[in-house]
């Protein structure tokens, strides 16, 4: 499903016209990556949580270099799915 989809999908369902509807997802997304660099979780009661976890430092090769790299620890974005979300798509799919 793409932003365009979803966007129509609401405007379907709300009656908002769907330019109204597109600012308001368009404005959601900024906010999440917005409170997510500044190190700050986004949690959705009933829907999952916005987080960042922490990558291990690791060592990586160049194959076509035959040089080894070192990636530095760092964090990088992740959904987590509430217990409901996961409840609701596991009965769907059973």
């Amino acid at each position: 499903m793409t932003k365009a989809e979803i966007v129509s999908q609401i405007s379907q369902k709300t009656g908002i016209d769907k330019s109204t509807v597109l600012v308001t997802v368009e404005a959601f997304m900024d906010l999440v990556k917005e409170n997510l660099s500044k190190e700050e979780n986004v949690y959705l009661r009933g829907f999952g949580s916005f987080i960042l976890k922490k990558r291990a430092k690791k060592t990586a090769r160049n194959i076509t270099k035959n040089t080894t790299i070192i990636i530095p620890e760092h964090l990088v974005p992740a959904f987590k799915p509430a217990k409901t979300f996961i409840e609701t798509i596991k009965e769907h799919t059973n």
